[in-house]
C-alpha cells in the first residue's frame, strides 16, 4: 500500500513537473530570446521550482554539498538522473552542458540550451565537438562560465560501471582550466528512467579541485577514482539513513 502510494505520489509530481516546464518555458521564452540573463533566469528558477516541488510532493529533499565554483573551470559531473542536471544549474552562476545535439530540436529546450551557451556534441563525434567549442572561445563566441560534462556520457544507475572517456581528458588540456569533479546519490532516488521516485535526501557534492597543470592520465585517473568513491559514499550514507528510519 505504501509503494503504491508513492507510486500515485510520483506520477502526480512528474505529470505537473512537466507541465510547469512547458507552460514556464512558453511564458518565458521571448524574453529568453530577448536576453541571456533572462534565459539562465528562467531555466534556474524551474530548476528550484522542481526541487521545491519534490520536496512536498513525494519527499525528495536535496542539499548540494562542497565548494561551488563561480570562476572559469570545467565541472566533471557523475550523472544519474535528470535531477543531478537540475541541482547543478541551480547553484552554478554560469553553467554551460556539454549535450547530446539532438536536445537543440527540442521545442523550448533547444532554444534555452542555445541562449545559455550549451555545447551540442554528435554522437560518435565528441572531438569534432570539442575542437568546435574551442574554436568558439578563441573567436569570441563563447561566453564565459563554467562548463559542464558527464564524463561517462550519459545517466548511469548508481553503482553501475561504465568507464569515464578520453574525451574529458582532452577537453582539460585544451581547456586549460582546473577541473572540478562532482559526485552524487540521486539515482538511488530519482532514477534514471520510470515514474516511480522515492523519499529520502539527494545530495550532488563538489569535491576538491585538480589543478589546470596535471597531465591527462593523472587526471582522468584522479577523476574516475574520487567521483566514484564519493558517489559510493553519498549512496551509503542515503542507504544507512532508510535502515534508520525503517
Amino acid at each position: 500500500m505504501k509503494d503504491a502510494l508513492q507510486w500515485i505520489r510520483s506520477l502526480v509530481y512528474t505529470v505537473q513537473v512537466y507541465i510547469a516546464m512547458v507552460v514556464w518555458g512558453l511564458l518565458c521564452l521571448p524574453f529568453a530570446l530577448a536576453s541571456r540573463r533572462a534565459a539562465r533566469f528562467a531555466c534556474r528558477s524551474y530548476a528550484r521550482y522542481a526541487m521545491w516541488s519534490a520536496r512536498w510532493m513525494i519527499g525528495l529533499r536535496t542539499e548540494v554539498r562542497g565548494e561551488v565554483p563561480t570562476d572559469e573551470v570545467m565541472v566533471a559531473a557523475k550523472h544519474q538522473s535528470f535531477l543531478d542536471i537540475l541541482m547543478i544549474f541551480a547553484v552554478l552562476p554560469e553553467a554551460k552542458f556539454i549535450m547530446k545535439r539532438e536536445l537543440l530540436w527540442t521545442p523550448a529546450i533547444g532554444q534555452y540550451a542555445w541562449r545559455i551557451g550549451c555545447v551540442p556534441v554528435d554522437r560518435g563525434k565528441r572531438g569534432q565537438a570539442i575542437g568546435k567549442m574551442l574554436s568558439d572561445v578563441a573567436k569570441g563566441r563563447a561566453y564565459p562560465g563554467q562548463l559542464v560534462i558527464y564524463p561517462q556520457g550519459t545517466r548511469v544507475a548508481p553503482e553501475a560501471s561504465l568507464p569515464y572517456k578520453q574525451g574529458t581528458a582532452v577537453l582539460f588540456r585544451e581547456l586549460g582550466q582546473d577541473c572540478v569533479p562532482v559526485a552524487t546519490n540521486v539515482g538511488l532516488f530519482w532514477p534514471r528512467s520510470g515514474i516511480m521516485k522515492r523519499p529520502g535526501l539527494g545530495v550532488v557534492e563538489f569535491l576538491p579541485r585538480i589543478p589546470a597543470d596535471a597531465d591527462r592520465a593523472t587526471m582522468l585517473a584522479r577523476l574516475a577514482t574520487e567521483i566514484e568513491d564519493a558517489s559510493n559514499r553519498l549512496l551509503k550514507e542515503a542507504r544507512d539513513a532508510e535502515n534508520r528510519h525503517d
